[in-house]
């Protein structure tokens, strides 16, 4: 069928279609009426049917015309869109960016390693997968995503062309209800023991080192509950199922957003994030402003009217 159909009596139809008549057409289009008669029974004959009927002075769609106009009206609408576009500047043009996320990074820091690129000098159509890592790199791979945060280094392969940012660290904070915070501050690690945890389900690498953490301090930790989700881990907490970790450069929002209270800061235990590119120098703006952006630089202070 595309081979057969002639886009431009189609959009010669169009046009008809919207004026409601030839006359009013012909003048749209600078053509006689009785070539725009002509291109419409061109189209009719590539289509097998009647688009239009008579009805008195004027021009009525058929079934088979209303049909071809809605299918009419989103090519050329595209295509209208796509002329704006391209008679943009190309430095003025939005940018298109697709940034995948390891599930076990918390997302308010993901949310601040990515803002420098939402804050460029020209819009950006931003895209976020979440996943698991190995899954992401794939996406890489095959161009879906332009980068990819991740709190492991992955094992590329030789071939694989892809390029480790290191964005740096922070140690971890544990973090509880207000009650449960103040119960456990006192005699703080050795008052952890027995008390329910919420876990990252997502072998996220800072959390063997924190039960390893645990373990050297004598303290044996009940897991109350495993989650592949940062943000329902401190929903949880919020609502006093446990005590949880989170990188102490959020510490402020978390406390904030989730009113929760800090524990106490568990300095050896560290959550490192890197990015992960195609190339070692990205010409996209929007990735060059992320693998810029260091985790110590991410810190979510809380506004003076929330302090």
């Amino acid at each position: 069928m595309l081979n057969r159909l002639n886009f431009r009596h189609l959009y010669h139809f169009w046009v008809v279609a919207r004026e409601g008549s030839m006359a009013r057409a012909s003048q749209v289009l600078d053509l006689t009426p009785q070539t725009l008669s002509s291109q419409v029974a061109a189209l009719e004959s590539e289509v097998g049917g009647l688009l239009f009927r008579r009805e008195g002075r004027g021009l009525k769609l058929t079934d088979l015309g209303l049909s071809v106009q809605a299918h009419a009206d989103d090519i050329f609408e595209a295509a209208e869109a796509l002329q704006q576009l391209l008679q943009t500047p190309s430095d003025e043009r939005p940018l298109r960016l697709a940034v995948g996320i390891s599930a076990s990074i918390h997302k308010l820091i993901a949310w601040r390693l990515i803002e420098p690129a939402l804050v460029l000098d020209r819009d950006v159509n931003l895209r976020c997968e979440t996943g698991r890592t190995p899954n992401l790199l794939n996406d890489l791979k095959r161009r879906d995503l332009d980068l990819v945060l991740t709190d492991r280094p992955p094992v590329l392969e030789p071939d694989a062309r892809f390029h480790l940012h290191e964005l740096g660290s922070s140690p971890m904070r544990l973090f509880a209800t207000a009650e449960l915070a103040q119960q456990l501050k006192e005699g703080f690690p050795h008052s952890l023991n027995e008390q329910p945890f919420l876990a990252n389900a997502v072998d996220a690498p800072y959390v063997n080192e924190l039960m390893q953490w645990f373990a050297d301090q004598g303290v044996s930790v009940s897991i109350r509950a495993q989650v592949d989700d940062s943000a329902l881990i401190k929903v949880l907490g919020h609502h006093g199922m446990g005590f949880f970790a989170a990188p102490d450069v959020i510490a402020d929002e978390v406390c904030r957003q989730y009113q929760v209270e800090s524990i106490g800061l568990v300095e050896s235990v560290e959550d490192r994030l890197y990015a992960v590119t195609r190339n070692v120098h990205s010409r996209h703006p929007g990735v060059q402003a992320i693998c810029e952006r260091r985790v110590e630089d991410a810190s979510i202070k809380p506004d003076k009217k929330d302090e």
